[in-house]
């Protein structure tokens, strides 16, 4: 028998745009509780994207599409993370990167308009400002802004710390809820692949006291570029380290799952310190 995986009911409430290349939907229905109860900062979610002319069971159950419908069939699931929650009027936002009709979720976004459903799993998550933290580094391209945003909101009375961020253009920079004792320091990529957010992140200076990290984004980045620099050369310590990539030039979504199980496979044989 299949193991249930019911994915909560979402509609949309109004959509608007950011930036040239960022469009913000927000959402509401009975997923906003799960939103709601989160406790990260990084709360995230997939969000199936079923696909035109499948007749899906009702109520859909992702555990039963998966074992009774063929390939072709099966939804397609696209990882956001919430980038604020309006407890209020029990809405939430996510930021969807647009480019043109490129990839399923930005040219849904693009086209979405109050009343369109769409089922979410999750959420999940596994960070938090902490409060014994004497400064917060925190590192993100586009894909990552939201999160930054959400861990911004969060911030301790106090908090101190900083924001290396990365765009294509200076078009795509946002607004950032930055609380005092906080700034941001923009960094332009150059063409579609090569980022210089390593290079600047390396040349700012080290805080002194204990520094949490927060740093996500194109995987080669985070992960290969920054990773060693935090976890080692800098000491910081894994219960103080989210670092992780959301994407990978060049690759689905699918296709960067395969790779970051083979990162993970690599780390069992020479693990971080």
């Amino acid at each position: 028998m299949p193991r249930s995986r019911t994915p909560h009911d979402l509609h949309v409430v109004s959509t608007e745009t950011i930036t040239p290349h960022l469009t913000r939907v927000w959402f509401t229905g009975p997923g906003f509780d799960a939103i709601a109860a989160r406790t990260q900062t990084d709360a995230y979610v997939k969000l199936v994207f079923l696909r035109d002319g499948v007749d899906y069971p009702e109520p859909l159950d992702l555990g039963v599409v998966q074992e009774t419908l063929p390939p072709e069939a099966q939804p397609t699931l696209r990882t956001y993370t919430v980038q604020q929650v309006d407890d209020e009027s029990r809405r939430f936002a996510i930021d969807f990167v647009v480019h043109g009709d490129e990839g399923i979720a930005g040219p849904w976004a693009a086209r979405a308009q109050a009343g369109d459903r769409l089922p979410m799993m999750g959420p999940g998550g596994g960070y938090s400002p902490s409060a014994e933290a004497d400064f917060h580094f925190l590192v993100a391209d586009e894909t990552a802004l939201p999160a930054v945003s959400a861990a911004l909101r969060g911030m301790p009375a106090g908090a101190r710390g900083v924001v290396y961020a990365e765009t294509g253009e200076p078009s795509d920079e946002v607004a950032l809820p930055l609380p005092d004792g906080f700034e941001v320091h923009w960094v332009r990529r150059v063409g579609e692949d090569h980022s210089q957010l390593r290079d600047a992140v390396l040349a700012a200076p080290w805080p002194d006291g204990v520094v949490q990290v927060f740093a996500h984004g194109e995987a080669e980045v985070t992960m290969r570029g920054l990773r060693p620099y935090f976890r080692k050369e800098r000491a910081v310590p894994a219960s103080l380290a989210s670092i992780s990539g959301y994407w990978r030039h060049g690759r689905s979504e699918e296709a960067f799952r395969t790779w970051k199980r083979e990162l993970a496979a690599e780390d069992e044989v020479a693990p971080v310190a």
